[in-house]
């Protein structure tokens, strides 16, 4: 499919607010569903982005930076995806392809986003000058460098993927070496480890160790869904919000370990 000049600009508009939100957070636009959406919205092929962005938003639901562990570049994989199943014309006969090629994609971006954060470092130590100055409006100009940055992270490959085309895209995918694939594999994981143990380490104590043990326990049960341990969730911390108000009522005693539900673990 061959898109006007039009909607390539809107695209790259689209690609570059979704890189934006992944910093910023406010109107989601990194969300795979809502991004895959506003780029079938501009292109036409709204009903086959909407499955598309509809699949990667489950899978991105276990992405998230933990710790030390950065997560897969959403953003990235939902606009690229789109982009190719777009490109590619197969309209909803296409959408597996494109998940499959959108994982990846979303490995790769951590390189992207490692490159962006050692930069937006560098520029925070301009504003920390600028601020020793006194001069606000640096400091409110080099913001928006960093934002922009963060816009141009997506906005860039995006247009790339524009111009070259979706088959020379899949055939790079395809020629990466199976060495290269399972070390990035490897090394994600064991940062993903590193970030858990860090996470453990700050929040552990005795009374959120068995809601940790059993959602291990949860996850390990393959005809959960996520749906199913999303509520799982949400009612384990209704139930911990409710021994917390009945801990804050005070019925005598100090506390021991300055934790309401501790406290009432303890009377037990």
């Amino acid at each position: 499919m061959n898109l006007n000049v039009i909607q390539v600009i809107l695209v790259v508009l689209v690609s570059f607010l979704a890189g934006m939100e992944g910093i910023l957070d406010e109107f989601h636009f990194h969300q795979p569903v809502v991004a895959c959406t506003l780029i079938g919205l501009v292109t036409g092929q709204l009903v086959p982005c909407i499955i598309l962005g509809g699949s990667l938003q489950m899978i991105a639901l276990g992405w998230a930076n933990i710790g030390a562990a950065v997560a897969p570049d959403a953003a990235l994989a939902s606009i690229a995806s789109a982009i190719i199943l777009v490109l590619g014309g197969q309209g909803r006969a296409g959408v597996t392809s494109a998940i499959a090629i959108a994982v990846p994609l979303a490995v790769a971006g951590l390189l992207l986003t490692i490159i962006a954060r050692t930069l937006a470092t560098g520029i925070v130590h301009i504003m920390d000058r600028a601020a020793e100055e006194g001069s606000f409006s640096k400091i409110d100009f080099w913001q928006w460098v960093a934002i922009c940055m963060q816009g141009l992270r997506i906005a860039i490959p995006a247009a790339l993927i524009l111009a070259v085309g979706a088959t020379p895209v899949k055939a790079m995918l395809n020629a990466m070496p199976s060495w290269l694939t399972d070390g990035l594999s490897i090394g994600g994981g064991m940062v993903v480890a590193v970030g858990y143990a860090m996470v453990i380490n700050m929040m552990a104590s005795r009374e959120v160790w068995p809601f940790f043990a059993l959602g291990f326990v949860l996850a390990a049960i393959s005809e959960i869904t996520l749906i199913g341990l999303g509520a799982i969730g949400i009612s384990l911390a209704l139930m911990y919000l409710a021994l917390s108000k009945q801990g804050n009522s005070g019925n005598g005693g100090g506390s021991n370990t300055g934790d309401p539900v501790g406290d009432i673990i303890d009377k037990y």
